[in-house]
């Protein structure tokens, strides 16, 4: 179970949107909450509508932290943590989760118990998975760069037995396959709402590339955002907008992926998420602080 904790929260910041398109009609609260701060490199931000509250990871100090939405404390929720990156939730409210350190992919059991979903790949451990995804069949999609081995600050550093950085897909009976294997550093994906397309983020190459989904197989792959601003976790609305994490904070895009605004944080955000009980919490995990917006519009399901 989580403990909590007295770690300080914040005060509020003014909300800096900026228009780029007449499109854009974003509005939310006047003010970003700071929920926390203190961690070293926060990142995958994941929300549970059951106990109403946000995982977040903080990856050099090996831990994950909790947000408590009833009583507005944040706890240690897990520690150590296997130098944990981005998690999602799935269609049974189970946390699945990347972990560096541990160079696997796991998901935690409602009774607290620990599945290894893929740790790895034709008989080669696989470098750090990143950031996950869970399709509606149920099967769960992962980037795999190896952030986590290139030194001991967000991992354990050690040699790629793979010797690339793909994108992988775990079937629901545990089959591994690898989909994509022509990307720099995979990072941040996200499925349309509708599930026909993903999105994924290459992070060395500063570029989205979008695939078409055909059951277990990826086609296409084109580049869909040329310059994404140092994009990291994507997600969508339900408006089909993507929102993208971003060294300015965010970026939002129309559902044919124009560039109409962006939400202007003062640190670097590296994922977000919706949450919150009408989904319209938008929450980004950005350095060392996590911030909260309540905004005018609804973040999908995480699967």
């Amino acid at each position: 179970m989580p403990t909590t904790s007295d770690l300080e929260l914040t005060d509020p910041i003014p909300t800096r949107w900026e228009a780029l398109d007449e499109r854009f009609a974003i509005k939310g609260d006047r003010m970003v909450q700071r929920l926390f701060t203190g961690g070293a490199w926060l990142e995958g931000p994941a929300y549970f509508a059951a106990g109403r509250y946000l995982v977040v990871s903080d990856i050099p100090n090996n831990r994950m932290l909790r947000w408590d939405e009833v009583t507005n404390q944040v706890g240690v929720f897990r520690s150590p943590a296997g130098y944990t990156n981005g998690h999602t939730v799935d269609a049974q409210g189970r946390l699945v989760s990347c972990e560096h350190g541990n160079r696997r992919v796991t998901r935690t059991e409602h009774d607290g118990s620990i599945t290894v979903i893929a740790d790895s790949y034709q008989g080669k451990q696989l470098n750090s998975p990143n950031d996950v995804v869970v399709a509606a069949d149920g099967s769960i999609w992962f980037t795999d760069p190896a952030y986590g081995i290139d030194s001991d600050y967000e991992g354990f550093q050690a040699e790629s037995e793979i010797g690339g950085c793909h994108v992988y897909r775990a079937s629901p009976d545990g089959a591994l396959t690898v989909v994509a294997d022509d990307f720099d550093r995979p990072n941040g994906l996200a499925f349309t709402p509708d599930g026909s397309r993903l999105l994924i983020v290459d992070s060395e190459r500063r570029h989205l590339r979008g695939f078409t989904v055909a059951g277990d197989t990826l086609s296409g792959g084109d580049v869909v955002i040329e310059d994404s601003g140092g994009a990291d976790g994507i997600r969508f609305d339900s408006s089909h907008r993507l929102w993208t994490a971003t060294k300015e904070g965010a970026r939002i895009y129309t559902p044919e992926l124009e560039l109409i605004g962006k939400l202007h944080l003062p640190e670097v955000a590296a994922n977000l998420c919706f949450g919150g009980p009408k989904r319209n919490q938008l929450f980004l995990a950005a350095t060392t602080t996590i911030y909260m917006v309540r905004v005018n519009t609804t973040g999908i399901s995480p699967s």
